[in-house]
């Protein structure tokens, strides 16, 4: 009873500070001029992603790297499949270009580069500095290039950010620090009750871990379609997938080297490229994401939940 308390408490905490980051870094990037779709992309996508960076690196320094490399590629699977199909369920979509052109791209390829490094069972620290690197420059490019068109657009003023600097600096600060303690507690529960139960550690690392530590794209995304940003939305869940690959894969493995077999890892792996590559098609049919694709989006999560299950 009290490990289950110990992982609720951690994810209740993780969701308020992401929210409490989310915040305060929207009303930062709103300042800096930049578009919706970069803010979905970069600022909202690294702060819901926050509570995976957190659970990864802290599993990876506690030896667990199969909670580390399940929740990744577990919150993959659950950001393309579960919750983008549950937000156009109830509000559709429609698809900017760059999402499909771009953005898209950067997550397959992302995602086909993690499989491969991960055959010889290693992820070392120079594969790392390497999805880090990678990462910078995507998010370097994307800001840069968002500021050039606004500019050259000659854009009117953007909203106003919502609080004073001040206040969205001491969201961050709060967020921060509220997803560090919730993480803590989050991957001790986790692994707790995994080997109390008799279960695998990559089963809760790719279905219990990998859905709760979502929860914050989840919401966001429900928000920001509730509020017609469908920019911020779909961005937020495309970012959070090319961020989760390049940063955290890439920042646990820098401070420790990930061990695990890609063949244990088979399944999942596979469901996150198809899933993945299942969007493409999905987001290219009419221009939107509409309700049927969120309908064989859910499909295919509960299908891989099936699947998982039956695996043990």
């Amino acid at each position: 009873m009290m490990d289950l308390l110990i992982t609720l408490g951690g994810l209740v905490v993780l969701v308020l500070g992401a929210e409490a980051m989310v915040r305060g870094a929207v009303d930062l990037a709103l300042r800096a001029r930049i578009s919706p779709l970069v803010i979905g992309l970069t600022v909202v996508s690294m702060g819901t992603s926050a509570p995976e960076l957190l659970v990864s690196l802290l599993a990876a320094m506690k030896g667990s790297s199969s909670i580390a490399v399940g929740n990744v590629v577990g919150s993959n699977i659950v950001n393309i499949t579960f919750i983008l199909g549950l937000c156009v369920l109830i509000f559709p979509i429609d698809v900017d270009r760059d999402a499909r052109r771009i953005h898209w791209p950067v997550m397959m390829i992302s995602s086909l580069l993690f499989w491969y490094l991960l055959g010889d069972g290693n992820f070392s620290s120079w594969e790392g500095t390497l999805f880090v690197v990678l990462l910078v420059v995507y998010v370097g490019w994307m800001v840069w290039s968002s500021r050039r068109a606004s500019a050259a657009d000659g854009a009117a003023e953007r909203e106003a950010a919502k609080h004073p600097i001040w206040r969205a600096v001491l969201l961050l600060i709060v967020g921060i620090a509220g997803l560090s303690q919730g993480a803590d507690w989050f991957v001790d529960g986790a692994v707790a009750i995994s080997r109390s139960m008799g279960v695998s550690e990559q089963l809760i690392g790719v279905t219990v871990v990998a859905v709760g530590t979502s929860l914050p794209e989840l919401v966001t995304s429900l928000m920001a379609a509730f509020r017609k940003q469908a920019d911020i939305s779909l961005g937020n869940l495309i970012g959070s997938n090319v961020f989760n690959l390049l940063g955290i894969i890439g920042v646990s493995s820098m401070i420790m080297p990930i061990e695990v077999e890609r063949s244990s890892f088979f399944l999942d792996l596979m469901a996150m490229l198809l899933s993945s590559l299942l969007l493409y098609p999905l987001m290219r049919y009419g221009g939107r994401v509409g309700r049927w694709q969120g309908a064989i989006l859910v499909a295919f999560y509960v299908g891989y939940v099936v699947l998982v299950l039956q695996r043990g």
